[in-house]
């Protein structure tokens, strides 16, 4: 389990963990603010497409030879990070990096769905599902130690570092876990997706954790704007109030593994989603009655958060039971849906002139389209029962 938390955080770590790092590298290679921002898009695009071809690839030759063939990958791509001698050479590192870190993510869920039984997969996908929420806010941190301290090529020799340790382990300890090999046929590829989107509960499930798990994405573009540019607090703060997801997240997830074997999981979905949308609107609410301070907007963003880490396990878990012979694929579409919701959401957010009034509304649809999904995917559960 060690092994799919390390190989799984890396994937989202390595996203966040530069963006820090970004004005120092663009004066050391002469880019602008605008081209090293696609450092961060490209490895967004690289890792959701890379989760859509480690799925059904591993339902193919196995769950091992994949994630060896992602992880290689990353490694090779974080050395060529580190010796860029320009923009280009550093934007085409990025996007082989996130097409590597892909595996970890996608692969982690399906080994776990193939290994812990039935009682237990929620437990164990709530850990793996943490990482997804807590790296956005963690990996700041660390990039930003290391850039102020070491240069923002001290980022890629962490990265290097853990690349390497993540192959040596997984090559010596991760056995097989997938014993229902299928042929790998490209048109099979689209098939398996088409029957998986086209079944309304996986199609629900996935939608709606996409949508609870991305909510935090608005607020992470909106927080410097927010923090600095409305509350007047100095820049080093933002890191921290990025790094509150991590509380929230944490908590929620804590609660999720233990009381996975005495709730139903339609429980944490609405639940999460509930509280979710209940904290945007009262964030919208506060700014427009003039109440909301810097320890309001924590305890709303921790509150939130809490959410994500309540109904995100759960919305996983469900969505890889529905049919467990697709189950690489099955991770890596939720793991595409998740990018690209946290893609469309960080958008979204850049309109509009008041940064918390954007964040506000942006998550309200986000967290109100999770919750209709969730009702969607359970009651076609209840009528299939029925």
């Amino acid at each position: 389990m060690w092994l799919l938390v390390l190989v799984t955080f890396s994937g989202t770590m390595a996203m966040h963990i530069f963006v820090p790092a970004l004005p120092v590298a663009g004066a050391a290679l002469g880019a602008s603010a605008a081209s090293m921002q696609q450092t961060i898009t490209l490895y967004v695009i690289g890792l959701a497409l890379g989760q859509l071809i480690y799925g059904p690839v591993s339902d193919a030759v196995g769950r091992r030879p994949a994630l060896l063939l992602g992880l290689s990958v990353y490694f090779c791509a974080g050395v060529m990070a580190l010796l860029a001698p320009t923009l280009q050479w550093l934007l085409v590192a990025r996007l082989l990096q996130a097409l590597g870190g892909a595996a970890g993510i996608a692969l982690g869920r399906a080994i776990v769905r193939d290994t812990a039984e039935p009682a237990r997969v929620t437990r164990e996908l709530a850990l793996l599902n943490l990482l997804t929420l807590a790296g956005p806010g963690l990996a700041p941190i660390v990039g930003a130690y290391l850039a102020d301290h070491f240069g923002w090529r001290a980022i890629y020799v962490f990265l290097v570092a853990i690349g390497s340790a993540m192959l040596v382990c997984t090559w010596r300890l991760l056995p097989e876990t997938n014993g229902q090999l299928r042929p790998l046929r490209v048109a099979s590829i689209g098939r398996d997706y088409r029957q998986l989107l086209g079944h309304p509960g996986f199609a629900g499930y996935m939608l709606g954790g996409a949508c609870i798990t991305s909510a935090l994405y608005p607020y992470l573009a909106s927080v410097p704007y927010i923090v600095h540019g409305q509350m007047g607090l100095p820049i080093s703060a933002i890191g921290w109030f990025a790094a509150s997801t991590i509380v929230g997240a944490s908590l929620g997830t804590f609660l999720t593994r233990r009381l996975s074997s005495r709730w139903p999981a339609e429980r944490f979905l609405f639940l999460g989603a509930g509280l979710g949308l209940t904290m945007a609107a009262t964030l919208l609410a506060f700014h427009a009655m003039g109440w909301l301070t810097p320890g309001w907007l924590l305890a709303i963003t921790i509150t939130m958060t809490f959410g994500a880490g309540l109904a995100s396990p759960a919305a996983l878990g469900s969505s890889l039971a529905v049919m467990p012979a697709l189950a690489g694929s099955a991770a890596g579409l939720y793991g595409f849906g998740q990018m690209a919701m946290g893609a469309i959401g960080t958008l979204l957010v850049g309109h509009g002139d008041d940064p918390v009034v954007s964040c506000a509304v942006t998550q309200m649809c986000i967290t109100g389209l999770a919750l209709a999904s969730f009702r969607m995917a359970h009651a076609y559960g209840a009528g299939a029962q029925r």
